[in-house]
């Protein structure tokens, strides 16, 4: 067959899809899945990329189902890095720089694409974000939706001295003078979350400092914090120091030399907001995986907490106590085993369904004889 040129005629709005992805990635993956990862990519492109899992759904006519198995698949090859909150709700979707992943994966002989181990690959590094829009959350954790601010709204507001300053520091923050975008995001927040400006300026100095400058990963913190009645640059500051202990509290019981990658932060930040439990009952998960695998391994501990979490512990003692029962059944096991079972009587089938006999010692005498004298014969 012949070759074929492919050109283009006035198009001037794209979404650009990395050749990498289109090369290493995608031939290996569910076009179903593709479909998703492209949309993911044409919502960052444009103005405001809020969607929610209908969104998707309605858009590619696939179910709902269909585009959480799509994420899920993209995460799993640490092509998206999803944040959930308390409740498990996709809230964010960050989307990894694809170089980053194939230069981290292994390719296998059949040309699939086998991601390295969370705890190797470290995904804070990546180029952009999406979020999932509120509307997924729950009636009572519904927030309003931004309206764009006109010119005139946002002169007005900002004759606010508070929130003059405030964009000043912002910019300084961000390295760059305030795009239409961080304008209406930084009103959104003022005006609709009642965020005051110190918090306003938190919410921007920790994001930053954490390397994330991109405004709907900003915004995502934000709607997080709302959602956790986090409604103060005192609580916001309280909350961040709170997490930053628990990390550094797995830290020191996996012996880990390097801060936690975004995978392994998200499992701590589940075994925190999500299973509610403390620095020593996750330590002593953490503690038991080391001594289990004689590794970090993140998912060994959180299947440890899962466990625990069933089992409603609340404290350390409650884990004593699980081991106490545990000891015990073993125990019952063991002696059930190790007793002796006295034989039953046998079953009536078709070989002991004859008439049983007695024998004597005469009897026994006569077979004894007539034995010896056919041996003579």
């Amino acid at each position: 067959m012949s070759d074929i040129l492919i050109q283009a005629d006035g198009i001037s709005d794209v979404t650009i899809v990395p050749n990498v992805f289109i090369d290493e990635i995608m031939p290996s993956a569910n076009g179903a899945y593709v479909k998703v990862y492209i949309y993911l990519l044409r919502m960052l492109m444009s103005n405001n990329p809020r969607i929610s899992i209908s969104s998707i759904a309605d858009k590619l006519e696939n179910t709902e189902n269909d585009v959480i198995r799509a994420l899920n698949y993209w995460e799993k090859l640490n092509l998206l890095i999803i944040t959930r909150n308390n409740r498990n709700e996709i809230i964010s979707i960050s989307l990894v720089d694809p170089r980053t992943v194939v230069s981290d994966s292994t390719v296998n002989n059949s040309g699939v694409i086998t991601p390295m181990s969370s705890s190797v690959v470290d995904t804070d590094d990546f180029s952009a974000d999406v979020e999932i829009a509120a509307s997924n959350m729950p009636a009572q954790q519904k927030f309003p939706v931004r309206q764009t601010y006109s010119a005139d709204k946002i002169a007005a507001l900002s004759e606010n001295e508070q929130i003059k300053y405030a964009l000043h520091i912002i910019e300084i923050y961000l390295n760059r003078p305030l795009k239409p975008m961080d304008l209406q995001l930084i009103f959104y927040l003022y005006d609709e979350l009642h965020f005051s400006p110190e918090l306003i300026m938190y919410l921007y100095e920790y994001c930053v400092s954490k390397g994330k400058k991109n405004t709907s990963y900003i915004e995502a913190v934000a709607l997080t914090w709302a959602s956790d009645g986090i409604d103060t640059e005192e609580k916001a500051r309280e909350a961040a120091t709170l997490y930053n202990e628990h990390i550094q509290a797995v830290t020191k019981a996996f012996g880990l030399n390097r801060t936690p990658g975004q995978i392994e932060k998200q499992y701590i930040t589940k075994w925190v907001e999500v299973f509610g439990f403390s620095d020593d009952i996750i330590t002593e998960a953490c503690n038991r995986t080391i001594l289990r695998t004689q590794k970090p391994d993140f998912k060994y501990a959180d299947k440890i907490l899962d466990t625990w979490f069933k089992k409603n512990v609340k404290s350390y003692n409650d884990i004593l106590k699980l081991d106490e029962e545990f000891a015990k059944s073993n125990k019952a096991e063991e002696y059930n085993y190790n007793k002796v079972t006295p034989i039953n009587k046998p079953a009536n089938n078709r070989f002991n369904q004859f008439p049983q006999r007695s024998y004597s010692d005469k009897d026994y005498a006569e077979l004894e004889k007539k034995l010896l004298n056919k041996g003579l014969s």
